[in-house]
């Protein structure tokens, strides 16, 4: 039976990632089978666990989806021996009006499937206040179950002694202490950690984490800490449609924002996915039925996309008889050009009017819930599709249709409709799941 855990903080950047992969690579190295997720909408950390575990891992998220289909997703975890979630921001962090089985905090997955949590607390600048945190995190919330603490980044064995006499004071168990060690650090730029498929070095960098983290904390504690879990059977699977039976699908540095649990939906349904490479100048496959253009990072290539001219005409003549669409970074390449964080812009392919520009940057972050005006590949006029957008880029120009009315997760409508002109297609936001 597996035991279940979930790796949570009381913040952002605080080490759940690096501790996540630690542990996962370290229980591995055991002999162990370790099934990973991440809660929330994070493209990015599914492919360190994957890398991590050898097992992939997808996104649960108590917002967009359904308790059938988080249950559909976390039973690959049945033949595991162990199943980590990994949290996202703090333990509590989600909006503040509820989504369809909850707000987004990493909390409601921790209830919803009965795990602990471990926590990652790190005392840089404090000493017995960290253990005053930790208690407020235990007792915040009825239905969360603290397992314990592992401290990350402690200055001193004086610094620790202290903090760990707190926790003790309080109740709460202290699995380990980890000093400061830069060779763990995961590179980052803005919008979040280097991909994982971008370093090479990246399997040498989790097995140094694994040895550290083995060296500073219990191993065998935290593992008696999760919990036996046996999953329940889901009702029901994704409710996904894919957006064509042949998909052609852009992957690459540039294009690569996409959720694994959507790429899975569409083959469970039938569709099969044709991979090309823009930044090697590589036009879609021409028997597919519809492309499919991700996120990503093109302000950061947007040079070698406007000069890929096969790429770009290959693209163009597809959008001439067929449906093309594009989330985010894959939206501005469809669109007019894009202007890079030096100032220099960038023709892009011209299939929308849309026009970008990095010079002068805006976050642009949350929830969207999209009720369509106009038909896109996959989902017909009047479907919610749920989502989540995170760029910086302003826009300088969305002459098209709108193809959508976008809400956030308060109710208010926002600007980033999205886009519609003939066979191409485009929104910021990253497409999660669909309203059953």
């Amino acid at each position: 039976m597996p035991a279940g855990l979930v790796i949570s903080a009381p913040a952002s950047g605080v080490g759940k990632t690096t501790l996540t992969l630690a542990l996962a690579r370290a229980w591995r190295n055991r002999g162990l089978n370790v099934q990973c997720f991440k809660s929330g909408p994070d493209y990015i950390d599914p492919a360190f666990h994957a890398a991590a575990t050898g097992r992939a891992s997808v996104n649960v998220d108590s917002w967009a989806m359904d308790r059938g289909t988080i249950a559909h997703l976390v039973g690959r975890g049945t033949d595991a021996d162990v199943v980590l979630a990994e949290g996202s921001m703090g333990l509590f962090d989600g909006v503040a009006a509820r989504g369809v089985s909850g707000t987004g905090a990493t909390a409601d997955i921790a209830e919803m499937l009965g795990w602990p949590v471990l926590l990652v607390i790190d005392p840089s600048g404090q000493a017995q206040t960290a253990a005053a945190i930790a208690a407020g995190l235990r007792d915040y919330r009825a239905g969360v179950r603290l397992a314990g603490v592992v401290l990350n980044r402690v200055a001193s064995q004086r610094h620790e002694d202290l903090v760990r006499r707190a926790l003790n004071d309080a109740g709460i168990a202290v699995f380990g202490a980890l000093p400061r060690h830069a060779e763990i650090s995961l590179p980052k730029r803005h919008l979040g950690l280097v991909q994982a498929e971008e370093q090479a070095e990246i399997d040498k960098l989790i097995d140094e984490a694994a040895r550290f983290v083995a060296e500073h904390v219990d191993l065998d504690e935290v593992l008696r800490s999760a919990a036996s879990w046996s999953p329940q059977p889901a009702a029901n699977g994704m409710n996904v449609t894919p957006p064509g039976q042949r998909i052609a699908l852009a992957r690459d540095a540039a294009f690569s924002f996409i959720y694994p649990h959507m790429l899975e939906a569409w083959r469970a349904a039938g569709a099969e996915i044709s991979i090309f490479s823009p930044l090697a100048d590589e036009a879609p496959d021409a028997s597919a039925d519809v492309c499919w253009l991700p996120g990503g990072y093109p302000e950061l290539h947007a040079g070698k996309i406007a000069a890929n001219a096969r790429f770009r005409g290959g693209l163009r003549a597809f959008a001439d008889t067929r449906p093309v669409h594009g989330e985010c970074g894959g939206y501005m390449v469809l669109g007019t050009a894009l202007t890079d964080a030096d100032g220099i812009r960038h023709e892009m392919t011209g299939l929308l009017g849309l026009e970008t520009s990095f010079a002068k940057r805006r976050m642009h972050l949350g929830y969207r819930l999209a009720a369509l005006a106009a038909p896109m590949p996959g989902h017909q006029v009047g479907a919610r599709l749920r989502g989540h957008e995170f760029h910086y880029s302003t826009i300088v120009a969305q002459p098209d249709t709108p193809l959508a009315v976008v809400h956030d997760a308060t109710g208010a409508v926002i600007a980033e409709t999205g886009s519609r002109r003939g066979q191409a297609t485009g929104t910021f936001f990253h497409l999660i799941a669909e309203d059953r």
